[in-house]
């Protein structure tokens, strides 16, 4: 691999633990990208509620996908000034303070094992939104954590001989990756457990006692942007001075977040967030989301979350045996004009409804080309009815910022454009969380890489999306009426 070599000698080292990858990316002060590597990485899902991932094999994905990029550097891997890390915010992890040694495995944001124990903390569920800006709801970590300690006797142990250690996964990683082996949290990941005070940025006592949690396990508190310990690999040490969550940092890709932008990030996931700075906006439906803190400053979105998008398409080649899916899927969305509505439950559905099951199901026949498309729009679908329900909060941005591994397809980022009559831009480089991080440790400079490469897509009319959209919302009243 060549390097491209540029007249600063600062480099930033940035981790970003992903759904389906952990990756290693170099970039300079200038925000270009010097070198990168990547390691795959795919869940277990041992049951259709379950979604875990071997906390070694995880961890040694981050390992190796440093050694690659470091040995890919040679010499100049001596000009890192610092690390920063980004992870999947809900992901949760066990692990014994004394050993390091994880006691179970790590439970991703997808996994859903805990709804049903959940149930019973509804009437709670407006209390629970005050302190955290969150919905009740089995994807954040709280019934996760919850869930080991009623059920795997290796953490019970460990809690009743106060050794446990426990919380978000990012935790985990930097107790196990540094030299220091800090027990340190940044807000952001913490908040996703459902026991952090949005207000405070510290554990709420409330809420430890709501899901009956015991607050010595939990990691301390401090802010993203902070001296979290010492990454030493070979003949290097790098200080770790950013910690955050990967849609938080996303945002951050370009420089500095613009109020009239809505920033949309698709992965395994799809999340729609748009700025509102210091100021907390609540939402019947939506979530209030600290994205960043620097000392006592806290910068905050409103957010739209979709449960099922790469693994909606994943779920479908399965299912229909379709192989490569994701790179035929740009020709079939060129030519399939016809496709059936699909009803998108998979990984229970997220904002706006917040429901922890919901049957998949399509409208109508079609080929597996034409479901293919439909699972692709039923995740368009679900990202523009939760931009209509920003509208209501706020007037409608001004453009749609698009990044992430399935914004590489034309097809989606016309479609997005049309349904919402928003101009959308998509970055030379949709790779967004690892810039984004290089950004916050840069100290978020003035002049970063602007997005003005990319490609525009503007709105058309397309008279046959809206009308699949209007008979896709119509399906979702009656398939969720079903459940009430």
């Amino acid at each position: 691999m060549s390097l491209n070599f540029t007249a600063s000698n600062n480099l930033y080292l940035c981790l970003d633990q992903g759904g389906q990858a952990s990756r290693a990316m170099v970039f300079d002060q200038r925000g270009q990208l010097i070198t990168q590597a990547r390691e795959t990485l795919e869940p277990n899902r041992p049951t259709a509620d379950r979604v875990e991932y071997p906390a070694d094999v995880l961890l040694a994905s981050i390992q190796r996908s440093i050694e690659k990029v470091l040995d890919t550097l040679g010499e100049r891997r001596h000009d890192i000034s610092a690390a920063g890390l980004a992870t999947q915010r809900s992901n949760i992890a066990c692990w014994d303070r004394q050993t390091g040694q994880a006691l179970a495995p790590i439970l991703s944001w997808q996994d859903r094992r805990a709804h049903q124990w959940l149930q019973q903390l509804e009437p709670q569920t407006d209390v629970i939104h005050q302190h955290t800006g969150l919905f009740l709801n089995s994807h954040c970590g709280a019934s996760k954590l919850r869930w080991c300690l009623d059920n795997l006797a290796e953490v019970k142990q460990a809690a009743d001989e106060e050794r446990l250690a426990f919380g978000p996964m990012a935790s985990f990683i930097i107790h196990r990756l540094l030299d220091e082996q800090p027990l340190l949290s940044d807000p952001v990941n913490a908040s996703r457990t459902q026991l952090l005070n949005i207000y405070t940025s510290d554990w709420d006592p409330e809420l430890l006692r709501l899901f009956d949690l015991p607050a010595q396990a939990l990691p301390t508190i401090v802010p993203n942007l902070y001296d979290f310990g010492t990454l030493t690999v070979e003949d290097i040490s790098i200080p770790m001075q950013l910690v955050n969550g990967d849609q938080s940092t996303a945002i951050f890709a370009y420089g500095r977040v613009q109020p009239d932008t809505a920033y949309v990030n698709i992965g395994t996931g799809a999340f729609v967030s748009r700025p509102s700075g210091p100021a907390c906006i609540f939402s019947p439906h939506l979530l209030t989301s600290l994205v960043l803190q620097k000392d006592h400053d806290r910068q905050y979105v409103l957010e739209g979350t979709v449960n099922g998008a790469a693994t909606a398409l994943k779920w479908l080649s399965y299912q229909e045996g379709i192989d490569n899916v994701f790179e035929q899927l740009p020709g079939w969305l060129e030519r399939e004009n016809n496709p059936p509505v699909f009803i998108n439950g998979i990984g229970g559905l997220g904002s706006p409804w917040w429901i922890a099951r919901l049957e998949s199901r399509f409208h109508g026949e079609g080929s597996k080309e034409e479901k293919t498309v439909a699972v692709a729009e039923s995740i368009i679908f679900l990202l523009n009815i939760n931009l209509e329900k920003m509208h209501q909060l706020a007037s409608p941005p001004e453009q749609i910022q698009i990044t992430g591994g399935l914004a590489q397809i034309d097809g989606i980022c016309q479609r997005l454009a049309d349904l919402s009559e928003l101009p959308v831009y998509r970055p030379q480089e949709t790779e967004a969380t690892a810039r984004g991080i290089a950004y916050l440790l840069a100290d978020c400079p003035e002049h970063w890489p602007e997005p003005n490469i990319g490609i525009w897509f503007t709105p058309q009319p397309n008279a046959a999306l809206q009308t699949r959209y209007a008979e896709w919302k119509t399906l979702m009243q009656t398939a969720i009426a079903r459940l009430q």
